[in-house]
């Protein structure tokens, strides 16, 4: 067989050893051809492409971002691109199409698959935010940069008797807000799912002075929305091909509010990309790898149309139809944990 392999929307730590595992299993176990795709979707479209052997994908297995590039390029807005798309598959010889990414990238996929391109979807995001799998590769290497970061900004809050909001990454859910929160000891963590009023946060943060605690850490999912508000704190209205605005900013609405109701001196943290860069955690490369070798085997078996995923610690397989248009939230019960610790 000859496969493709693509990455598209974000970068995250482990897509060259999903890229690796791919490639390994597939010319290693089954003799197969692999070429990589540049710059996700878009190398489809314009037929930008190059060879994949045993030597390029050799040594990338702790390297962060993608050696095939990305981009956040939607293939099935235009019609036109639809068919350059179709028309690059069969002149390439491509038997299938393997697409690593978020829920952008294998919605994307799962149309075209229902248009007759062989595809089978690999799930990363540093969100965890895809349904059908407990895990994607990236979520954990995301948790631990920011863990870090709140460990580091705990010393300096606890000396000048600040208040620290920390803002991650999470568009749609907190579950890194919520993880790295937990690990990290915050005293309040915000995410989407539970869109509490500005002047909760206030509160609390008044609370733990009452008690004698003189400094405070929040954690806060960049696109948390408080109750009293009702959009999204972003840094512009440009929208990508999939209609998503850039996020950004919603830590200083809060630390300006927190700093004005509470009277205690606030300083914000936007962590930002620093949470995806670099090179991925042991975890998140055992299963990027594991990943990428189930994925391989799909496709030798010809089962496409299918997501690979982890469920009670096991690689299956879903349909990828099963998570379009869906999100995971986070586990509430979860969340329920940390607000012991909240105030």
């Amino acid at each position: 067989m000859h496969i493709g392999i693509l990455t598209g929307g974000g970068d995250c730590p482990g897509l060259n050893a999903a890229i690796r595992g791919v490639t390994r299993r597939s010319i290693d176990s089954y003799g197969s051809t692999v070429v990589g795709i540049h710059n996700g979707w878009a190398g489809l479209i314009n037929g930008d492409t190059e060879p994949l052997s045993l030597y390029s994908v050799s040594g990338i297995l702790g390297r962060g971002g993608t050696i095939l590039g990305t981009s956040r390029t939607n293939p099935v807005k235009h019609a036109d691109e639809v068919e350059m798309i179709k028309e690059n598959v069969k002149k390439f010889g491509l038997d299938a199409v393997v697409a690593i990414g978020g829920e952008d990238t294998l919605g994307a996929a799962a149309k075209l698959n229902e248009m007759g391109i062989p595809m089978v979807g690999l799930p990363k995001t540093i969100d965890n935010d895809i349904v059908g799998t407990e895990y994607t590769f990236g979520f954990d290497t995301a948790v631990t940069i920011a863990t870090d970061a709140i460990d580091r900004l705990h010393t300096t809050a606890e000396s000048h008797h600040r208040v620290m909001v920390i803002e991650v990454m999470g568009r749609h859910t907190g579950w890194i807000a919520l993880k790295a929160g937990i690990a990290g000891g915050a005293d309040c963590i915000l995410i989407p799912e539970d869109p509490v009023p500005i002047s909760y946060i206030c509160d609390l943060v008044s609370l733990r002075k009452e008690r004698g605690k003189t400094f405070s850490l929040v954690v806060v999912a960049e696109g948390f929305t408080p109750k009293d508000a009702d959009q999204f704190v972003v840094q512009d209205e440009k929208r990508d091909e999939f209609g998503h605005v850039r996020l950004g900013g919603i830590g200083h609405l809060i630390g300006a509010q927190i700093e004005k109701q509470s009277g205690t001196e606030t300083r914000v943290t936007i962590l930002g990309h620093i949470q995806r860069g670099g090179s991925p955690t042991a975890y998140d490369r055992v299963l990027a790898t594991r990943y990428g070798v189930a994925a391989a085997d799909l496709v030798h078996k010809g089962e496409f149309g299918r997501m690979v995923a982890l469920q009670s610690s096991k690689i299956t397989s879903i349909p990828l139809s099963d998570m379009v248009g869906k999100i995971r939230t986070v586990d509430l019960d979860l969340y329920e944990v940390a607000k012991v610790f909240f105030g």
